[in-house]
Formats: C-alpha cells, sequence, structure tokens
C-alpha cells in the first residue's frame, strides 16, 4: 500500500527484511564445514549432501559463492500460494500464511531463484496474494471502531504498511470519543 512520505514512519521494507533473515531455512551445502559459532548461535556441522538448518542470511551468503542450494520453505510453491490465493478471494477473512512470507519470499527469489521450482509463477502469485490481501486491509480501514480491533493473520510488512495511518486514524477516533457532546442548545448559546 503506497503510503504518503508524512505518514512513513514505519521500519522500511529492507529493515524488515534484515530482520527476517534470522529465520532458519534448509540447505544442501556443496562444502564441508565443521560447527562454527556466530552471535546469532551456532550452526553446522555442514555435510554434502545431507541438509542443515541455518538462518537465511548465511543460506544467502553461501549461496552467493555457489556453496549450497536452498531448499524452498514448504509454504513457497505454487500449489500452496494457489490454495491460499483462493481463499482470499473466497473469504473473508486473512488467510494464514507465514508472519514474514513477503520479507522471505522476496529475498529467496532475488537470491535463489533458480534453487525453486517455477519462480515466475510463485512471483504472479505472490503479487496477486498481495494485491487481495490489500484490497482487504483498505476495506477493514473504512470499518474502523476505535474500541475493536481484530486484524488476525496479517503479516509483518502488512502491519507495517498500515500501522502509521492506523496509530493516527486511532488517536483522532480517540480525541472525538473523549470530546464531551454538546447539545443543540448550548451550540446557539
Amino acid at each position: 500500500m503506497a503510503l504518503p512520505e508524512s505518514l512513513r514512519v514505519s521500519i522500511t521494507p529492507p529493515e524488515l527484511e534484515l530482520i527476517s533473515s534470522q529465520q532458519l531455512v534448509e540447505i544442501i551445502p556443496l562444502i564441508s564445514m565443521e560447527r562454527t559459532a556466530f552471535i546469532s548461535g551456532a550452526y553446522g556441522p555442514l555435510r554434502p549432501p545431507n541438509k542443515a538448518k541455518i538462518p537465511i542470511w548465511m543460506a544467502l551468503n553461501l549461496k552467493s559463492k555457489k556453496k549450497c542450494h536452498i531448499v524452498a520453505p514448504s509454504w513457497l510453491n505454487v500449489d500452496y500460494l494457489q490454495d491460499r490465493l483462493n481463499r482470499e478471494l473466497a473469504e473473508p477473512g486473512f488467510s494464514e500464511l507465514p508472519f514474514r512470507f513477503t520479507e522471505i519470499s522476496k529475498v529467496l527469489l532475488d537470491v535463489a531463484s533458480d534453487d525453486l521450482e517455477n519462480p515466475d509463477k510463485i512471483r504472479s502469485l505472490l503479487k496477486d496474494l498481495r494485491e487481495a490481501r490489500q484490497a482487504k486491509s483498505r476495506e477493514g480501514l473504512k470499518e474502523l471502531d476505535h474500541s475493536d480491533l481484530n486484524l488476525p493473520n496479517l503479516c509483518s510488512m502488512e502491519i507495517n504498511e498500515i500501522r502509521p495511518f492506523f496509530v493516527q486514524a486511532m488517536a483522532l477516533m480517540t480525541q472525538l470519543v473523549r470530546q464531551p457532546a454538546t447539545s443543540p442548545q448550548s451550540a446557539f448559546e
């Protein structure tokens, strides 16, 4: 959702991608490596052709050096995304997706699209899914209620996009509710 510059005070998409890079992903290493300790934890050992779970940041580094293949998460495939898109279009609520699906899918499609099956179709489905979810977000914001907020299954990027608008709208609605109502007679006195 494109917001005016004045409302963009949230975390930027690249910052969200950085945060999501801590998520673990499976790889098939092409090199051997002993267990290695990092600030975020110890990972390994890597022994081809056995799969290993490592953070996305490490997988991207190894992938860029052609030292591993990244195994796509179970949700990053055409069948799953098509099912979610169908649900998104058919049901009033948001379909359940991984919290950081937007950031993870972007990073993996940018760096490891050769490890994904049918990346162009996945990109297309993700775009359609995003547009359908944005339309629901816009409709939901039209019916904003200051006393109740219930937006289950929103992902981090979607929350980040609507947060600035939502915070300002809730502040205005709270002010309107707190202002004493003036009676018609006192308005003319």
